[in-house]
């Protein structure tokens, strides 16, 4: 069977070399007679696999030993709330910066906890821009401000950080491992891994540790950072075989050169497809060039009506899920690490067929 080219938002596409490995080992890890998900997590095996992973992601995103990196469940979304459970005590504010859906969503689900203070938003202007910084409205009681780094749905980035005198924390679920960052800017990164990291089931919380004594009596245990840290993430059972394609993705990351390597790959994916629209009558970017993802990249064709045409051809070449998030409408390629250049030039080629087709 030929694969196909996956540009879904999440579950995501995955290195194929990782998933032959997985493969290669799916029925005896090891010469242990089992598979990875058929171990107990408490075994030396499956210790030595998580250890293992740590050890590479603190490598490729050069994380110090002031801070927890964590391997949990739940998704982004239980960090919505688990972070204020953590950070601040319920008369407490959180700054937000809102770009987008997944911005709005974690703003509802703190606001259930502390203060949730909205200092900026680009929703009037449909969340196609980062606010510019100098409009943030800061509250002087709020030690903390939170931004989703890049939004999946609306295909909005940080293209650089905010130097603020307040602690930054950060959603990273669909950018996290694409470029290098400087992990000093932050005192809480959380990501879900089905974007770049590896299958759906985990999340990477990177945490300062000196954070993590000011959770709430009520914080439920597993979604305690100390606690969780203090147990190695194995306070409960953990997704153990998310965690092992996770340090095969990171394996990966490593031996392509890491991150820096990475990022120049993803520079160059998006750079030719968002080319390419611009250079077109027949294709448009919704979104303010300044602020344009390397990672989700939705367009829409100027004629609206060609969109299921355009959907259904180019899933009879192998091209799949390029349908655009329900909100938005048009099209939508997510283009993370696991999308090969292959598939971005195959993209171009459909596109460049269909407008002489339908132009």
């Amino acid at each position: 069977m030929e694969r196909v080219y996956n540009f879904s938002a999440g579950p995501a596409a995955l290195p194929e070399p990782v998933l032959e490995r997985a493969k290669a080992e799916m029925l005896d890890y090891g010469s242990s007679g089992m598979s990875v998900m058929e171990m107990s997590h408490r075994s030396n095996a499956f210790v030595e696999i998580a250890s293992r992973a740590e050890a590479n992601l603190r490598n490729l995103l050069k994380i110090g030993e002031d801070y927890y990196v964590l391997f949990l469940q739940g998704g982004a979304t239980a960090q919505f709330s688990a972070f204020p459970m953590n950070l601040v005590s319920p008369e407490d504010s959180i700054d937000y910066v809102s770009t987008g859906s997944w911005s709005q969503k974690a703003i509802a689900e703190c606001s259930k906890y502390c203060h949730a203070n909205v200092i900026a938003s680009s929703i009037e202007t449909g969340f196609d821009r980062i606010p510019e910084e100098d409009d943030w409205n800061m509250d002087s009681n709020s030690q903390f401000v939170h931004i989703c780094s890049n939004e999946t749905i609306g295909g909005v980035q940080f293209k650089e950080f905010p130097s603020l005198d307040k602690i930054l924390i950060a959603d990273m679920s669909s950018e996290l491992l694409s470029r290098q960052i400087n992990i000093n800017d932050f005192g809480l990164i959380y990501a879900g891994a089905q974007k770049n990291i590896g299958p759906a089931g985990l999340t990477i919380v990177i945490v300062r540790k000196d954070l993590c004594s000011k959770a709430r009596p009520e914080t439920p245990a597993v979604f305690n950072y100390g606690a969780q840290a203090e147990a190695d993430s194995m306070l409960n059972t953990p997704p153990t075989y998310s965690w092992y394609l996770a340090g095969l993705v990171f394996e990966w990351l490593l031996e392509l050169g890491g991150l820096d390597a990475v990022e120049k790959i993803n520079n160059e994916k998006a750079q030719k497809l968002y080319d390419a629209i611009q250079a077109s009558d027949f294709y448009d970017s919704p979104v303010d060039p300044r602020y344009r993802s390397t990672m989700n990249v939705p367009f829409k064709l100027k004629d609206e009506s060609l969109d299921d045409a355009f959907l259904k051809e180019a899933e009879q070449v192998g091209l799949t899920n390029l349908k655009g998030h329900r909100s938005v409408g048009g099209m939508r390629a997510s283009i993370y690490n696991g999308v090969p250049p292959g598939a971005v030039y195959a993209l171009l080629d459909f596109m460049k067929e269909f407008e002489a087709k339908y132009g």
